[in-house]
C-alpha cells in the first residue's frame, strides 16, 4: 500500500509526467527517424539549441514564480544582441558593448517593472507595451540590414565545443539555471520568491516588500533576456530583426510545462529544464523527420495551450485539496 501511493504522489507531479513525455518523444521520434534523433551529434544539436532558450527560461521562471509575467523577452533579447553588433560594427571594444547589452536588458526589466508597481498596470499589458518599443528600437538600429559579427571571442561562445561535443554556450546556459535553482530552493531570496507568488499579503506581514522584489525580479529577466540576445548573435554570427521572434514564448511555454502555476509560489529550475527538453527535442525531431518548418510555429502554439491547461487543472486539483 504505501509502494502505492509513492507511485501516485510520483504521477501527480508535474515534473514526473513531462520526463514520461520527454521519453515517450525520443522513442517515437528514434522510431519514425531510424535512430537518427539518438545519434550523439543530433543530440548535441538539441542541447546546443537549447542554449538560448535556457537563459530566457530562466529569467521568466522566477519572474512567473513571484507571480509576475514578462512578455518582452524576446524583443528585449533581440535588441540587446542588435545593440553588442551595432557597437562592435562601430568599434566598440567587445566588454564595454557587452556591458552596454546587459545594462540595456536590465534597463528594459526596470521599465516593465515601473509600470506595473507604479502605474498598476497589467504585466502582460505593460511588457506588451515595452515589447513593441523594444522591436522599433532593433529596426531603427538594424537599419533595414543585417550585421554581421566578426568579433573572434564572440564567435567562438557562440560555436566552440568542449570535448568536440559539448556547446560552450549551452553550458554556460545550464550552469546559471543551476545557480538560479540554487537561489530559489537553498536561499532566503529564493523563500521570498515563492512566498511573494504564494501570498503577497502574508509576505508584507513577514517584513517582505513585494514591490522591491517585483523590481529585481524583473530586472533579473531583463538582464537573461541580454545574455539571451548576445548568445543568438553569437550562434549566428549575425543580428538580425528577427532575432528572438521565434524563441519568444518559448522560455514561459517551457516554465509552464515544468510546473510552474502562472499564479505563481510554486514550481522550480529542474521542472522548467524538463519542460526545455519536451520542446527542443520536439522541435529537433519535426527537423529530422523533415516537416515544414512552419509546423513548429503550429506545434509551439499546441505546447503552450497543453501547458495551461495543466496549469488549470492542477490549479483546480489544488483548490479541491485545500477545500
Amino acid at each position: 500500500m504505501q509502494k502505492q501511493s509513492i507511485i501516485k504522489r510520483m504521477i501527480r507531479k508535474r515534473i514526473f509526467m513531462m520526463i514520461l513525455l520527454f521519453v515517450v518523444l525520443l522513442a517515437v521520434f528514434a522510431i519514425l527517424s531510424d535512430g537518427i534523433i539518438l545519434r550523439t551529434r543530433n543530440l548535441m544539436n538539441i542541447l546546443s539549441a537549447m542554449a538560448v532558450t535556457t537563459l530566457l527560461t530562466t529569467g521568466v521562471a522566477m519572474l512567473m514564480i513571484s507571480g509576475k509575467l514578462d512578455l518582452s523577452t524576446g524583443a528585449n533579447g533581440t535588441l540587446c544582441g542588435m545593440l553588442v553588433a551595432f557597437l562592435l560594427r562601430e568599434g566598440v571594444p567587445l566588454l564595454p558593448a557587452l556591458l552596454a547589452a546587459i545594462a540595456m536588458g536590465a534597463f528594459v526589466g526596470f521599465i516593465n517593472a515601473a509600470l506595473v508597481n507604479e502605474l498598476n498596470m497589467a504585466p502582460f499589458i505593460a511588457t506588451l507595451a515595452t515589447s513593441s518599443v523594444a522591436t522599433g528600437f532593433v529596426y531603427l538600429l538594424a537599419n533595414n540590414a543585417v550585421i554581421d559579427i566578426l568579433n573572434p571571442i564572440l564567435q567562438n561562445y557562440g560555436k566552440h565545443m568542449i570535448f568536440q561535443y559539448i556547446p560552450v554556450s549551452a553550458l554556460f546556459a545550464i550552469c546559471l539555471m543551476i545557480i538560479g535553482g540554487i537561489i530559489l530552493h537553498n536561499t532566503g531570496f529564493g523563500r521570498k520568491i515563492y512566498l511573494v507568488g504564494g501570498n503577497p499579503q502574508a509576505s508584507m506581514l513577514s517584513g517582505i516588500n513585494p514591490k522591491k522584489m517585483s523590481y529585481i525580479l524583473f530586472i533579473i529577466c531583463g538582464v537573461f533576456s541580454s545574455l539571451a540576445g548576445i548568445t543568438q548573435v553569437a550562434r549566428a554570427h549575425t543580428a538580425g530583426v528577427q532575432g528572438l521572434v521565434a524563441q519568444r514564448f518559448m522560455g514561459i511555454t517551457a516554465a509552464v510545462l515544468g510546473g510552474i502555476a502562472f499564479g505563481g509560489g510554486s514550481g522550480g529550475m529542474a521542472g522548467a529544464f524538463v519542460g526545455l527538453l519536451v520542446l527542443s527535442t520536439f522541435d529537433n525531431g519535426m527537423v529530422v523527420m523533415g516537416f515544414n518548418p512552419y509546423w513548429k510555429n503550429v506545434a509551439s502554439g499546441l505546447l503552450l495551450i497543453l501547458a495551461l491547461t495543466l496549469d488549470y487543472f492542477q490549479k483546480k486539483q489544488s483548490e479541491k485539496i485545500l477545500t
